[in-house]
């Protein structure tokens, strides 16, 4: 388990990933059976008091999604900060200093909180896509993706008030789209599932899976968070607040 320990040495839960839970994230199809004790393999203490917790500065409900799949207890604090592109910057830099901006003023408030921030940004020939604004406007993005080739970027935040320290990192996945009829296009718009969505399609929904014809690398980058890329720096970048589990089964 992730474990906050406060001052006084006392431990309260704070999240959990286990050998299940990271096998099932990489691999969702997988036929593998765990025992109902699994391993785990991630320990978290914060060093701060009980108040310490993991905060996800985000008002994603695929973010949200993705921790509670790996059994994270997290909770959720959507950030103030305004979500302008910086479009002077290369994308990835781009997804990662949003993440950073998101991040910084939960952090300020709560200061003994790891607090996580992410962004998302799809890219098709130079051009960044949003979400989109109209229905019309959806429906001229995914004809723009259709039979084509496009890159999405994830950038994510780390931030950890107290011991002063922010750490940005993400992934890009390059994402083949199949070619879509009109009628296709204009019945996933009529679902109203593409106007929170950069890019104008989410490949975790109904619908989406049905667009892509092959992608190449991270699938959770394209979802909103790529939790693998996110392990590693947890593990690298804040090792402090890393203990071993104290025993596994």
């Amino acid at each position: 388990m992730f474990h906050a320990e406060g001052t006084d040495g006392n431990s309260v839960t704070i999240s959990a990933i286990s050998l299940s839970s990271v096998v099932q994230a990489h691999y969702p199809r997988s036929s593998l059976v765990f025992p109902r004790n699994r391993t785990q393999i991630l320990t978290v203490t914060l060093l701060r008091n009980r108040s310490a917790s993991l905060i996800l500065a985000s008002q994603s409900p695929r973010r949200r999604a993705l921790l509670e799949q790996v059994h994270a207890n997290f909770r959720v604090q959507v950030s103030p900060a305004d979500e302008q592109l910086e479009e002077s910057l290369p994308p990835f830099e781009t997804a990662r200093a949003l993440a950073k901006r998101k991040a910084t003023p939960v952090s300020e408030e709560h200061p003994s909180a790891l607090v996580l921030a992410a962004d998302t940004i799809v890219v098709h020939e130079d051009d960044l896509l949003e979400k989109p604004e109209t229905p019309e406007h959806a429906i001229k993005m995914l004809r723009r993706l259709s039979d084509d080739t496009h890159v999405v970027y994830t950038g994510f935040a780390l931030q950890h008030k107290a011991t002063d320290r922010i750490v940005t990192a993400g992934a890009e996945t390059h994402v083949r789209f199949a070619s879509l009829s009109d009628d296709e296009i204009e019945s996933y718009v009529a679902t109203t599932s593409p106007m929170d969505k950069a890019g104008a399609y989410g490949i975790q929904d109904h619908t989406g899976p049905f667009f892509v014809q092959n992608l190449n690398g991270d699938y959770y980058n394209v979802v909103g968070l790529p939790l693998r890329r996110l392990y590693e720096t947890l593990r690298t970048h804040f090792s402090d607040l890393l203990e071993p589990p104290a025993s596994a089964s």
